[in-house]
């Protein structure tokens, strides 16, 4: 069984550049005003998800483990 994974986007932040839902589709959605949503806040851990993550112009998106809650995205500070 592979990792799970709590999605967020902070819709303070998010611009609703569409970037989250071109490279995961099954993972995001855009709501009326253009603010993205996660699918399902709770996942399975995926690339396509990362990606999104990764690509959001501003950083809107957040990934942290499910089980413990340590951060995938954006990496903490080393």
């Amino acid at each position: 069984m592979g990792d799970r994974w709590h999605v967020e986007v902070d819709r303070g932040v998010c611009i609703g550049s569409g970037m989250c839902v071109n490279h995961a589709p099954d993972g995001f959605r855009l709501d009326t005003a253009r603010q993205s949503h996660p699918r399902e806040p709770e996942t399975d851990a995926g690339e396509l998800l990362l990606a999104a993550a990764e690509g959001c112009p501003v950083e809107a998106i957040q990934i942290t483990l499910a089980a413990g809650g340590e951060p995938v995205f954006p990496p903490e500070d080393e």
